[in-house]
């Protein structure tokens, strides 16, 4: 997996590439963690390259869903590809977190 982190004014986009399962989930996790300790509010994953998610990837969209509404953030997917957005609807987490199509939507969604 890899992760490319980017930042636009107050915004931060996390790019999410391969798949994010048991084995790395703690990469991600850890990445998440110093940017809370940043406190940020304004996050966007971009999931257009993720092929694969796990329960434990979700579990980490989850938690971070939480830690988001407790710090009063917005939080938005984009470009989550078809097999991707299954898994989100399936399990429900489509209806916690936003997903937009587009990049600059879910920009425009976290404002």
């Amino acid at each position: 997996m890899e992760i490319v982190v980017a930042q636009d004014s107050d915004i931060f986009v996390f790019e999410i590439r391969g798949r994010l399962d048991a084995v790395s989930v703690p990469q991600l996790e850890e990445q998440l963690n110093q940017w809370f300790e940043q406190t940020g509010t304004r996050l966007i994953f971009d999931l257009n390259g993720l092929d694969y998610i796990s329960s434990a990837g979700l579990r980490i969209f989850l938690t971070t869903a939480k830690k988001m509404k407790a710090r009063d953030g917005k939080l938005c997917m984009a470009r989550l590809r078809e097999n991707v957005k299954d898994v989100f609807t399936i399990s429900g987490f489509i209806a916690l977190i936003p997903a937009c199509d587009t990049l600059e939507a879910a920009k425009t969604a976290v404002q």
